[in-house]
């Protein structure tokens, strides 16, 4: 059965605001839930881009042993790269972008972060209640990252180091992860009624080796409303904390939050532009960040339902509100903002449709057509 699948364009943009070349990429995760009759999960992941990779594979048992506990395992590897700076970058010897040529470095439109992770998690679940799953995870990981011996970006009216939240050469993470579920929807993927809620904490365990002490917790829930008049109406919250030095692709990326940036896939950043800025605020210069919330409200209109092939396709509208910061933007707000205007906020929305296939869920969306129209400042 085919879980999620992706495709679409990606870009970045020239200090002009001319837009280049667009980049395509895509991925597939596909899993058979019910492995010869025994209830076992098996499934496997890949996505890809320019120069990026990404490879999952995972085994789920739901009666581990004859017994009431869930066991998981996973397998990852990712051979990535990420995109930082704002404005007048300036860049000293990253031969992923530069190659070996000297006249090369200097001024660039972005530094590369380059780095591969491989490992994975090992955990177990248990049912608490009708609806409601414990899951416990140790996941390890080792972490080869290729970064620019210094860089620089402006940041507000001011050039200041760039942070790739990212150790040079070889570094390990370690963590151990709870997640809490209550799941009540009538329906995966276009549910009429009920609460999807999900509570995680993860720790990073520093006796066994990390090199990223940090504790991550988040908070994400979803409720569905039936109106009266067939259509359905949902309310969906955020919230994020991050505590410590966690690593780059464990942040929280501003196109996660905002309908009109491609979000990552398989933890894969494809798109190199600065956030949407509606509302004028400093979030153009976020793309990390270590809290992070969002509100949102989605407007379905069921437009046809089957039996077969296709169960169901409805018709959607979604607008929110979400924010996203670090320590430095609130100890230190960029310079050149003002008033509201250094609370890094901004709009999102989508429209398309939802439809449920026998081989899964899938949703076409304007919104990242709409990401391409040039509507952002060009900061302070």
């Amino acid at each position: 059965m085919i879980n999620d699948l992706w495709l679409g364009l990606s870009a970045d943009a020239e200090p002009n605001g001319r837009a280049r070349p667009l980049t395509a990429y895509g991925g597939i995760d596909v899993s058979e839930r019910n492995l010869a009759g025994t209830g076992i999960t098996l499934g496997g992941a890949v996505a890809l881009a320019d120069r990026q990779l990404a490879l999952r594979t995972r085994f789920a048992d739901p009666h581990f042993y004859g017994t009431p506990w869930i066991a998981n395992v996973e397998l990852l590897y990712n051979n990535a790269k990420d995109f930082f700076g704002n404005r007048d970058v300036l860049v000293d010897g990253n031969r992923d972008v530069l190659g070996d040529d000297p006249s090369r470095m200097g001024e660039q439109d972005f530094a590369v972060a380059a780095y591969q992770r491989f490992g994975g998690s090992l955990g177990v679940g248990h049912d608490l209640g009708l609806g409601t799953q414990l899951f416990v995870d140790y996941r390890f990981e080792k972490i080869d990252a290729n970064l620019p011996r210094a860089a620089s970006h402006r940041r507000g009216l001011d050039i200041e180091p760039i942070d790739f939240h990212l150790h040079g050469g070889s570094s390990l993470l370690s963590t151990l992860r709870a997640t809490l579920v209550h799941d009540t929807r009538d329906e995966p993927f276009l549910p009429s009624r009920g609460s999807h809620i999900t509570v995680r904490s993860e720790v990073s365990l520093t006796p066994l080796g990390t090199a990223y002490p940090y504790t991550k917790l988040q908070f994400r829930g979803s409720r569905w409303f039936p109106l009266p008049w067939g259509h359905v109406l949902r309310l969906e919250g955020f919230l994020g904390s991050i505590f410590g030095d966690a690593p780059l692709f464990e942040r929280f990326y501003v196109g996660d939050f905002s309908e009109l940036l491609p979000d990552r896939v398989l933890d894969l950043n494809f798109d190199r532009r600065a956030a949407p800025n509606f509302f004028d605020t400093s979030i153009l210069e976020m793309r990390y960040g270590t809290y992070a919330a969002k509100l949102n409200f989605e407007y379905r209109i069921p437009i046809y339902r089957g039996t077969r092939s296709i169960y169901g396709i409805d018709l959607f509208g979604s607008a929110g509100i979400y924010g996203l910061t670090d320590d430095l933007n609130l100890q230190k707000p960029p310079r050149g903002y003002n008033g509201l205007s250094k609370v890094p906020i901004d709009l999102t929305f989508n429209a398309g449709l939802r439809i449920e296939t026998s081989a899964g869920g899938f949703t076409f969306g304007i919104s990242n057509l709409l990401g391409f129209v040039p509507v952002r400042s060009e900061g302070k």
